[in-house]
């Protein structure tokens, strides 16, 4: 497990604790509902295109590395390459992520984070970019039309280097509230209030960029499936 930043290293050493549980504005804390360090493969994802997608040894760890650009064309306009958790459905969540991108630079350098998957046309993500703009660097509700940025708070962009960042998104689906973090787990990068879907999948990858992703955990609230 890589151990970057200080704050992730005590995160992991006191994950039998609930990390979550410490965290301003959890709510108690939340059990483990998946866990992934790609050690074992990749057996319990999903991809819009398996071919761009591979289990790879990245600083002495296994990681899953989104190579290029899915041969997948979304039933609406919203990100191309998306790897998602099998038969996960969360509603209140704390998901972490270790991620590097390994893309060239440029405004619209991008790795993704979705959640409250539905289907191919509802669902929400998170877009991590240089810059913001319309249509980039903010969260994103796609709802069966083109995605449209929700976020209320936001940065001015993301800074991307050669090195694994911290994501975190936090999702409270009572009062609706999406909260995304980057390295820093004490003040938010973006902030959203959306209750459009109240539960859903979680995943990684991007728009159309590429990166490595690992230490993926989500702690929340598993929705069973109906019984037909």
């Amino acid at each position: 497990m890589r151990v970057l930043h200080a704050c992730f290293a005590i995160w992991t050493l006191s994950l039998c604790c609930s990390a979550v549980a410490e965290d301003k504005g959890a709510k108690g804390e939340l059990p483990m509902a998946f866990k992934e360090g790609f050690e074992k493969g990749s057996s319990h994802w999903e991809m819009t295109d398996e071919k761009v997608w591979r289990v790879v040894e990245d600083e002495g760890d296994a990681s899953l590395a989104l190579t290029g650009s899915s041969d997948y064309t979304p039933p609406v306009r919203s990100p191309l390459n998306i790897a998602r958790v099998k038969d996960l459905d969360v509603t209140d969540f704390v998901a972490d992520f270790q991620v590097k991108q390994t893309g060239r630079e440029y405004g619209h350098r991008d790795l993704c984070f979705f959640f409250g998957y539905q289907d191919a046309s509802h669902f929400y993500y998170a877009h991590l970019a240089t810059k913001a703009d319309e249509h980039a660097n903010s969260i994103f509700l796609v709802n069966g039309a083109p995605r449209v940025s929700i976020a209320k708070e936001r940065t001015q962009g993301t800074t991307w280097d050669d090195k694994y960042h911290h994501v975190r998104v936090k999702r409270d689906a009572a009062s609706g509230r999406i909260e995304v973090y980057f390295d820093d787990m004490e003040k938010p990068v973006m902030v959203a209030e959306d209750k459009t879907f109240l539960h859903g999948g979680i995943g990684v990858g991007s728009f159309d960029d590429v990166g490595n992703f690992d230490d993926v955990t989500v702690t929340g609230k598993a929705v069973e499936a109906k019984k037909e």
